[in-house]
């Protein structure tokens, strides 16, 4: 049986290595399990610390996807054996790792190229999105669909979202909706829309340059070279119904954004009709707690928001919605969640406060980050 992550390193013309990761289970879709965050975050650090590394390419294996998100499923059926309101520990573990290779991949010091293509969904978004060098194939499907499962937009979802355009990343967490190249460059969230078939070439390159290692130096030249292979990129979708998005998005409160949302289930534009539908068959909790989470990270240092998301992340395992929502749309299938509460009216300011009580004993497991 094949390792989850495969490993190996690129000699370039300078002599300086590249380090190369390969996400390595497509039947999946690459979903990220715990045993590959194990192998991939070691590595990183162990090629950020070596001198003879000038960078890193993170690839997946497989046409179809990048990263399809995390293990949930893994963490449903931990859930069950722990019993309601019980968080296990491979969910504790699973998340605190997660966040660390998320937060090591944002920070690191060497030039790191993702290359994402076909689906990007969750986990995936938030292994791409702290690259230095994001490239993005014109096909890629790409979503934060975490409401659909009764979680939230994680991984730093709460942090980029904000970041986005107006009202856009909003839209996006309380949707679930599928965007495409063109809006992953319109938000910020990846810088290059190269054919995926053009991979093979590109590490070619990568091998025939020169590098200096020097990380603003081998920057620059690995931004030079990605520009020789850009193609066009689709027309972004949310700047296509960016009128439409603003009006229902720019409310006061989440009560009323739910209200304009759901007028939207009539719209003529099926994109449009189909993000109203999504939002108003996710879970209630999951949209109070996204609003919660983005209005708090306005200004958030990339650490804070991290530690608070572990914080949300752990206390979703502790409420029913998560389970539930894994159970309809990933383990039964049958798409037909019963969420607790059932709707935006009923989720009380005690509840979102619960979701987000630390439930660890001393300091906190992600209490490190940005204190080196």
């Amino acid at each position: 049986m094949s390792a989850p992550v495969i490993f190996s390193t690129i000699t370039t013309a300078s002599g300086h290595l590249f380090g190369h990761a390969v996400l390595n289970n497509p039947s999946a879709l690459n979903a990220l399990t715990l045993p590959m965050i194990d192998l991939l975050d070691p590595q990183l650090k162990a090629w950020a610390e070596d001198d003879s590394i000038a960078g890193v390419v993170l690839s997946a294996a497989g046409d179809k996807a990048f990263c399809a998100g995390g293990d949930v499923v893994s963490l449903h059926h931990a859930s069950k054996r722990v019993g309601a309101g019980q968080v296990p520990p491979e969910a504790e573990a699973f998340f605190e790792r997660e966040y660390r290779l998320d937060y090591r991949i944002h920070t690191y010091p060497k030039p790191i190229l993702c290359w994402a293509h076909g689906i990007v969904m969750g986990g995936g978004v938030g292994l791409m999105v702290g690259a230095s060098h994001r490239v993005v194939s014109p096909n890629a499907r790409i979503a934060m669909p975490e409401i659909h499962i009764g979680l939230y937009p994680d991984v730093a979802g709460t942090w980029f979202l904000h970041r986005m355009p107006k009202h856009t990343g909003l839209f996006l967490a309380l949707t679930g909706a599928m965007i495409n190249a063109g809006d992953a460059m319109l938000g910020n969230w990846a810088d290059a829309v190269v054919e995926h078939a053009q991979f093979s070439e590109v590490l070619q390159v990568i091998e025939n340059t020169n590098w200096f290692g020097e990380l603003k130096a081998d920057r620059e030249r690995l931004s030079t070279l990605l520009k020789g292979f850009e193609t066009e990129a689709p027309k972004p979708l949310l700047h296509t119904h960016a009128k439409a998005i603003d009006e229902v998005m720019n409310r006061d409160a989440l009560i009323d954004i739910d209200l304009a949302l759901r007028e939207l289930l009539q719209h003529s534009e099926p994109w449009l009709a189909k993000a109203a539908q999504a939002y108003a068959h996710g879970s209630p909790t999951s949209a109070a707690l996204s609003y919660e989470l983005m209005k708090r990270h306005a200004n958030a240092d990339l650490a804070d928001v991290l530690r608070l998301e572990y914080q949300a992340s752990v206390g979703c395992c502790a409420h029913p919605d998560f389970p539930e929502g894994v159970r309809a749309l990933l383990v039964d299938k049958d798409k037909l969640p019963r969420w607790t509460p059932g709707h935006l009216r009923e989720v009380e300011a005690e509840l979102i406060a619960d979701i987000l009580t630390p439930r660890f004993k001393d300091s906190h497991p992600l209490a490190d980050l940005g204190k080196a």
